[in-house]
């Protein structure tokens, strides 16, 4: 079960000249390698929630991206690509000497797992897709769906703020601050690891590839569509979904269906973050799919 635990090792990997800090978790050549959404959250609260992983054998390393957390901090908007976080990770990757990894992402951290498999399927024992998407066009259509049960009422509120630019209006916010209650995180006190994360966000990153929250897409990834692809994915996958995610279970459906090698669970009473909000049922699935699944 989670728990918070100090690094066994904290060390600086040097990315196109910058500083990204790593964080490792016990020993030995069997790698957990955890890739945390956001983007521009720092790892906290992925890193602290899968770090007990250790408990099974293995080793788990999470690093603060490249804007985030302890890493650097640079303001040039030509860097927050997935195609370069990509090279990140492989930099990351190569510089601790990790060999195939267990590659865990979740939310923005699996658009990149599923870049990076694409990429460097070399690479990977496994995947482990956590609450994520490969299709963001039929994800914004899932978004819509689960704003409309907000009301029409509320959804128009929130699209005249939209159109106008006035996303930081008390009444957007309160919608927004209720569907992260439904869709983020179902539990009425949030984690100390998420609370650090988002109390460090780095809006620059988000806004450039995401948007300017959790329900309205606008960034650089707005048509980023991995599904024709994903064929290509050969390596046993776990695909993990809250049954009120905001990246839905139909999003994750898509992915199964389009992986040659895939496993679905569908975590009924978690929206976004089952690892923590549903940690008695989460972690057994994940140590059983890692060890049946893991020997590549």
């Amino acid at each position: 079960m989670w728990r918070e635990i100090e690094p066994d090792e904290t060390r600086d990997v040097e990315v196109e000249g910058y500083k990204v800090v790593t964080y490792s978790f016990g020993s030995g050549d069997d790698v957990v390698f955890c890739l945390n959404g956001g983007p521009g959250l720092p790892c906290d609260y992925l890193r602290d929630s899968h770090s007990c992983l250790i408990d099974h054998g293995y080793r788990v390393v999470a690093f603060d991206q490249l804007g985030t957390g302890k890493s650097d901090r640079p303001t040039d908007p030509a860097l927050w690509t997935i195609t370069r976080y990509v090279e990140e990770v492989e930099t990351v990757r190569r510089s601790l000497g990790l060999g195939k990894v267990h590659l865990v992402g979740q939310s923005w951290g699996g658009w990149l797992s599923i870049e990076y498999a694409l990429t460097y399927p070399d690479a990977l024992k496994t995947l482990v897709l956590e609450n994520t998407a490969a299709d963001i066009p039929h994800l914004v259509s899932e978004l819509e769906r689960l704003r409309a049960a907000l009301g029409p009422q509320t959804v128009a509120m929130m699209q005249r703020h939209e159109a106008e630019g006035t996303l930081d209006h008390p009444e957007y916010q309160a919608a927004i601050t209720l569907l992260n209650y439904r869709h983020v995180c179902r539990l009425a006190e949030w984690p100390a690891p998420v609370q650090r994360s988002l109390d460090d966000w780095n809006m620059g990153p988000y806004g450039t590839i995401q948007g300017p929250n959790e329900f309205l897409y606008t960034g650089n990834l707005k048509d980023w569509n991995r599904i024709p692809d994903m064929h290509r994915i050969t390596v046993p996958t776990l695909i993990t979904v809250g049954q009120h995610d905001e990246l839905t279970p139909a999003c994750a459906a898509r992915m199964k269906h389009s992986l040659p090698d895939a496993e679905l669970k569908v975590f009924p009473n978690s929206s976004h973050m089952p690892f923590f909000e549903e940690p008695q049922a989460f972690f057994p699935v994940l140590v059983d799919f890692l060890k049946r699944r893991g020997n590549g």
